[in-house]
């Protein structure tokens, strides 16, 4: 079987899908990624097959905008960035199908393209549902760019959720279900990862987006959190590119970079972040407390998941002052019920089914497996 693996050119979107598709390649099937030019150094440092075939058009510029807009407008923004995106790869991905012909196309459900041109080829298609969030208001804008085509799709053999099933809206717990597996393309695993140090350890990251598209701003939150944390007896690690790290000034941390968080996590009491899905998904698998700090879109429904479970606590960004966090990391060390709960969500986020499992259950036709 041939499946094409599709994309927009953000790493959190692609990086999900690689073991999955690797999952397909070791039972023997053909696997293509599809995506624009600036994906292809990230897909193919994964060891992933990939082709470029979708411009990018102005997507970061639309990016920008949507990271700098107001919360109530996110989600509409992103939809229309994603929309715009779609509009312009549209004749790439359908010379792409009918150039290489794959039998199954797998889309995370930002990128519309890859469904859109397996629906105009009649490929069947499977959507990888990241976020808690719903679907509604992000699909409705990108329609509004792209027209009726997207609300004519036929719906995909299924759709594959990481999120525990007590986690999830009403309307996602009939979703497949597929074990989050952390994947960080080539970033090396330094070797105080594999084991504690003598003071609890908290890793702060805010992601790639963020400080790539939220300016100076960004910066700056990240590093008054890092200079107040540092009152609290911790060892601090910041992940986070290099060349931002390299714009800081002296902060008092074990470790700032690039690192592979699933190899970080396990051994952190705390975890702070902004709600992105892979970082939410990463820190629950370590069963490590969460202090979630959301700034866009989906993430403020990832931090209200994350708190509602017990595993966490969540700031809103106009609470999310530098004494407020540090109040909350306190009580995230200091009562044990939030690693409990935490240890309990990882038990539920691993017992949905490997992406072995899911590649057997997609090539049986057998999807209703929660």
């Amino acid at each position: 079987m041939r499946v094409l693996f599709t994309s927009v050119p953000l790493a959190g979107h692609f990086l999900p899908l690689v073991p999955l598709a690797w999952a397909f390649r070791a039972a023997g099937h053909d696997v293509l990624v599809a995506s624009t030019e600036e994906l292809l150094p990230a897909a193919l440092r994964s060891g992933l097959p990939a082709v470029a075939c979708v411009p990018a058009g102005r997507f970061h510029e639309h990016l920008a905008e949507v990271v700098m807009s107001e919360p109530g407008r996110q989600r509409s923004a992103h939809g229309r960035a994603f929309g715009a995106l779609a509009a312009d790869g549209r004749e790439g991905m359908g010379d792409l199908l009918r150039r290489w012909r794959p039998d199954l196309v797998v889309s995370e459900r930002a990128e519309f393209a890859g469904a859109l041109a397996a629906a105009e080829r009649g490929v069947p298609s499977v959507r990888y549902h990241w976020s808690v969030s719903d679907e509604y208001e992000l699909n409705r804008a990108a329609a509004e760019v792209l027209g009726g085509d997207l609300t004519n799709l036929p719906d995909p053999v299924a759709v594959l959720d990481p999120w525990p099933i007590g986690l999830r809206l009403p309307q996602a717990r009939q979703h497949l279900g597929i074990r989050h597996v952390p994947h960080h393309g080539d970033t090396a695993i330094p070797s105080w990862v594999f084991e504690r140090g003598e003071r609890p350890r908290i890793c702060l990251t805010f992601g790639t987006v963020l400080p790539r598209f939220g300016g100076d701003s960004a910066s700056r939150l990240i590093v008054a959190l890092l200079e107040s944390l540092s009152r609290l007896d911790v060892e601090l690690v910041v992940a986070a590119d290099d060349e931002l790290v390299a714009t800081w000034p002296p902060l008092p941390v074990t470790y700032a970079g690039r690192m592979p968080l699933g190899a970080v996590l396990p051994t952190c009491a705390v975890a702070i972040h902004h709600g992105g899905q892979g970082t939410a998904l990463t820190a629950m698998l370590a069963g490590c407390p969460q202090l979630v700090l959301p700034q866009v879109d989906d993430q403020f429904d990832n931090a209200r998941a994350v708190a509602g479970s017990g595993a966490g606590l969540a700031l809103a960004p106009d609470e999310a002052t530098p004494d407020l966090v540090v109040k909350a990391c306190g009580e995230l060390l200091r009562i044990a019920g939030y690693r409990t709960a935490a240890v309990s969500l990882a038990a539920s986020a691993a017992a949905l089914p490997a992406p072995a499992e899911v590649v057997t259950l997609l090539a049986e036709g057998r999807t209703d497996r929660r």
